[in-house]
């Protein structure tokens, strides 16, 4: 429980979020800037003196490293806390909130710190419900992003809270739509590597909730292999990129259909070879080599073989595409010069210059089929 001074505390905190959302409502030229601000806000580390101010020292009260992700606590984690326990004082925030959906950073706002509130409330109206989840998923997979982009866990606690307080809770899951428990289920496959929560796959799998569109792809574990499949191509950071293809063994072994294990096997093997599209460095050609073999062992030898001889071909084949390049060009020259003579040949001319101009253009008759070039000449003259 907060005490008084903690609770006075994130009143006021509260307070100054309220103010800046009004601002945001009442200024629509400085909206966007006005609610990143926000965001950039709440997500701060909180500093030691205000880790004095908010947490309770008592002998019972949870200590800042217990109740921090890696040592590291943040204004939403105890916002979003005080907000369960305190409903009525983050009413207001949710209102300014509900008035600003549309707006960048919105779903941002309400994912840090309504997560828990959404759960521990009892909401009766459906349509209010599905507006909250569908914000919540939203929200939760734009700040998600942005720590796989900066390669950092700040919003970790979010992760373990969805994965682990309410994906393999049926008690809270069941308050959401079914169509939202299937996004949050594959929001969750896509980041579970990142966030270091591996030791929870068998469980998040066993909990996966029945797609209707199971019988064309899978079980569960194919459609988490195609959403992780998903996710590897889209990452462009080197350091989450060799993370994730550290984990990537942990697919050894799943029953998979052919279809998802060929889109698996393709996703690894476009990270194999150097230039694009995916423009990998060596370490993650090798990690990715690694994966390959140790997921797919048969066919290992010829595939080495192969991207051997095509690597030894690679200086050949730019060469090749160079004076293809070039010669397209020599090419639309000439086809622009040969027009040009064509046209000279409308012009109101002299018999003498119209047979000079037929001496020009017999240099280009290897351009074109004899019959079309003297149809062509014989018709202007």
């Amino acid at each position: 429980m907060s005490t008084p001074r903690s609770s006075a505390y994130l009143d006021a905190v509260t307070l100054e979020i309220e103010k800046k959302l009004q601002r945001a409502l009442a200024s629509p030229t400085q909206r966007r800037n006005l609610l990143q601000e926000l965001f950039a806000d709440i997500a701060l580390e909180i500093d030691e003196r205000a880790k004095d101010m908010i947490l309770s020292r008592e002998e019972d009260a949870i200590s800042p490293a217990e109740d921090s992700m890696d040592g590291q606590l943040c204004f939403y984690d105890v916002l979003t806390d005080h907000y369960v326990q305190v409903p009525a004082s983050g009413k207001r925030i949710l209102d300014l909130i509900v008035q600003l959906w549309s707006q960048s950073f919105a779903s941002h706002i309400f994912a840090l710190l309504f997560h828990k509130w959404l759960f521990e409330v009892q909401l009766d109206n459906s349509e209010v419900l599905l507006r909250y989840s569908s914000a919540l998923i939203e929200g939760a997979t734009n700040v998600f992003w942005i720590d796989t982009q900066s390669n950092t866990r700040r919003f970790q606690s979010l992760f373990r809270y969805l994965l682990e307080d309410v994906a393999l809770e049926p008690k809270r899951l069941n308050k959401i739509p079914v169509q939202v428990q299937r996004d949050l289920f594959l929001l969750l496959s896509r980041f579970i590597f990142f966030y270091n929560s591996v030791d929870k796959l068998g469980s998040f799998l066993r909990q996966f909730p029945l797609f209707p569109n199971a019988f064309l792809v899978g079980g569960a574990e194919d459609f988490f292999v195609i959403e992780l499949a998903d996710q590897l191509q889209k990452l462009k950071v080197e350091p989450v990129l060799l993370h994730y293809l550290s984990h990537i063994k942990l697919l050894q072994g799943m029953d998979l259909r052919m279809a998802t294990s060929t889109r698996l096997k393709a996703c690894l093997y476009s990270f194999t070879s150097p230039g694009g599209p995916m423009y990998p460095t060596r370490a993650v050609r090798h990690a990715a080599w690694d994966a390959l073999d140790l997921l797919f062992p048969v066919g290992r030898y010829p595939r080495h073989l192969i991207s051997l001889f095509f690597r030894l071909l690679y200086p050949w084949i730019n060469l090749f595409k160079f004076g293809e390049a070039e010669e397209a060009k020599v090419l639309n020259a000439e086809s622009f010069e040969r027009r040009s003579l064509l046209y000279r040949l409308k012009t109101p001319k002299t018999k003498t210059q119209k047979l000079f101009d037929v001496c020009c253009i017999s240099d280009f008759a290897r351009f074109l089929p004899t019959s079309v070039l003297v149809r062509r000449i014989w018709n202007q003259i």
